[in-house]
């Protein structure tokens, strides 16, 4: 039985992310441990490369650059978009994050800035530009069932239900 995390296992960690600046803006502290399958792609590419090999009971720390994180920003990924195109009522404010369907599936944007009739939406994550630090704990790894491994997410307990 595998106790290190690495590529088709099921790794269950603990972790917290910070800000550069300190700002916490996650954790599991108090909740379940995160649980994903290692190498299908559930979590940012960074995130995963740092706890490969870690085993149970390992705490790592780690830094994510941008790129290894949720990318730069885009400037082309802010767009205007006529009011009109937002439900009627709906109230509509700088910073709020609005979700909306698109032809690749559910989106979401936050709303920049309302000049008159014209309201500018940026598409970009809103974690991206951002370096971010994480402080994970391995609690539990195993290996991944074949029915996991052929759906490419976790099943059972703390996973991905059908």
């Amino acid at each position: 039985m595998s106790d290190t995390v690495e590529q088709d296992t099921v790794a269950s960690v603990h972790y917290t992310g910070t800000f550069v600046d300190g700002d916490q803006f996650d954790s599991s502290e108090g909740k379940d441990p995160l649980v994903f399958l290692v190498g299908h792609g559930q979590m940012i590419p960074g995130f995963e490369q740092e706890v490969l090999g870690a085993k149970v009971g390992e705490k790592r720390e780690f830094t994510l650059t941008p790129d290894r994180a949720y990318g730069e920003r885009d400037d082309d990924a802010i767009q205007k978009i006529e009011k009109s195109q937002f439900p009627e009522g709906m109230e509509l404010e700088v910073g709020m994050v609005v979700g909306a369907h698109s032809d690749q599936g559910p989106i979401q944007f936050t709303i920049t800035e309302i000049d008159g009739d014209v309201v500018s939406a940026d598409f970009n994550h809103q974690m991206a530009g951002k370096t971010l630090r994480f402080e994970v704990e391995v609690v539990e790894v195993r290996a991944a069932s074949e029915e996991e491994l052929a759906h490419g997410h976790v099943h059972g307990p703390g996973g991905h239900h059908h």
